[in-house]
């Protein structure tokens, strides 16, 4: 049995001056660097992941259609392009060497980790169950979207999912905490890095 952490999405286009830029983003990368910094030894792997959205075509109707509003819910606007600077992980993470890199949403919305592929094209369950993974912690960016996403399918998958609040930032409040209320009720505890370090 291992442990993994799921770093989900803290990409600049979801930080603070992104393109969908969340408040407390730049936060939420400091406090993730910080557990790691802190607790080196605590997760057996670290999976980070990030949209990689084409720049051609509207990504399944992802990215609003050209003149339209995005209404923020099913369509966004443009944002983490892959090979663009909005795509890359926040200059405040600092990811451990050996951290499994899971790009998604290329081509399609690909909201949860479970969406996206490593470097070599398996798709994350494959890489949990390669190595033997049952826990999961999951912090990241944007709470009432991709980490909800991210935490159901983990728990459809089998895991034990703890959700780690304090190092996670929302679009909405309101949808952030039906989100949180959302996957306490599929199974995931609710619980804080400092109460990891306490434990």
């Amino acid at each position: 049995m291992a442990r993994a952490l799921f770093i989900i999405d803290v990409q600049n286009d979801f930080t603070e001056g992104g393109a969908l830029g969340v408040d407390g983003g730049a936060a939420v990368a400091a406090g993730i660097s910080r557990l790691l910094a802190e607790h080196p030894l605590h997760y057996d792997y670290v999976f980070a992941s990030r949209d990689w959205h084409n720049a051609a075509g509207d990504n399944g109707g992802h990215f609003a259609a050209a003149g339209a509003e995005p209404d923020y819910t099913g369509t966004w606007p443009v944002h983490c392009v892959a090979d663009t600077p909005g795509a890359d992980y926040h200059r405040d993470l600092a990811l451990p060497a050996g951290t499994v890199h899971i790009r998604k949403g290329q081509g399609e919305p690909g909201y949860s980790i479970f969406a996206g592929v490593d470097e070599s094209g398996a798709r994350t369950a494959e890489v949990l169950i390669e190595h033997a993974v049952t826990d999961v912690d999951i912090v990241g960016i944007a709470t009432d979207h991709c980490v909800r996403a991210s935490g159901l399918d983990a728990l459809e998958h089998g895991q034990r999912v703890r959700v780690l609040t304090d190092l996670m930032a929302g679009v909405d409040p309101d949808a952030s905490a039906a989100a949180l209320a959302e996957l306490a009720y599929a199974g995931a505890t609710l619980t804080t890095a400092a109460d990891l370090a306490t434990a």
